[in-house]
């Protein structure tokens, strides 16, 4: 899976993410995030140009420095300072109580340790700081969530570790936040990868 992980996964995901309904998901989000910013999964970037003024600084992160060279961003010509670290959101070399806003996008359905990531998070977010999200996940139907369990396995590994399956609700609020705005629904698409959660949640 090595040359598969490096040079299609790569292309793959970043045509997916970068279809018209995830990018209009994106735009209803982005613009929420103020001050010192950490976006988690940066991955190509697609979330860069709906971030405004308000941001003061962006630190994103991700583990495939594959993915965001696909981005061919100035990052220069941001209204705010920008910087880019190859780290996995279970270990974010970061300082504690340092940033506003979390960002994260269609990110949580591929980190193995949620858990620790959510704990992580909390240490890097400042007391008054907010978690903004939009993922996709479980389903609410009975039959399709019963199909997402059923070719969840096969979706992860070609996927790059994404679960079709993440109840996102319960688990933000199972790792110590309290979610303050919740919306979802489908978007156009493949029914078992295509209910989205977005919103905006905050340490308990």
């Amino acid at each position: 899976m090595g040359l598969y992980n490096k040079f299609i996964l790569p292309k793959a995901i970043h045509w997916a993410c970068s279809q018209k309904p995830s990018m209009l998901q994106r735009e209803k989000i982005i613009p929420l995030a103020t001050g010192n910013v950490l976006e988690i999964g940066i991955g190509s970037g697609l979330n860069l140009s709906y971030y405004t003024k308000k941001v003061k600084q962006l630190t994103a992160i991700d583990p495939s420095e594959e993915l965001w060279k696909k981005s061919n961003i100035n990052t220069l010509s941001l209204p705010f300072e920008f910087e880019f670290i190859k780290a996995f959101a279970e270990n974010i070399p970061l300082p504690k109580n340092h940033f506003d806003t979390v960002v994260m996008t269609y990110t949580m359905c591929t980190i193995p340790d949620l858990d620790k990531a959510f704990l992580e998070i909390k240490r890097v977010l400042k007391p008054t700081g907010k978690l903004l999200f939009c993922e996709h996940g479980k389903a609410p139907e009975k039959g399709i969530q019963k199909y997402q369990n059923i070719v969840n396995p096969f979706w992860k590994r070609i996927g790059g570790g994404c679960n079709l399956n993440r109840d996102i609700p319960t688990l933000i609020e199972g790792s110590g936040f309290t979610i303050k705005k919740l919306e979802t629904m489908y978007l156009p698409g493949w029914k078992p990868a295509s209910y989205n959660y977005w919103g905006m949640a905050e340490v308990k």
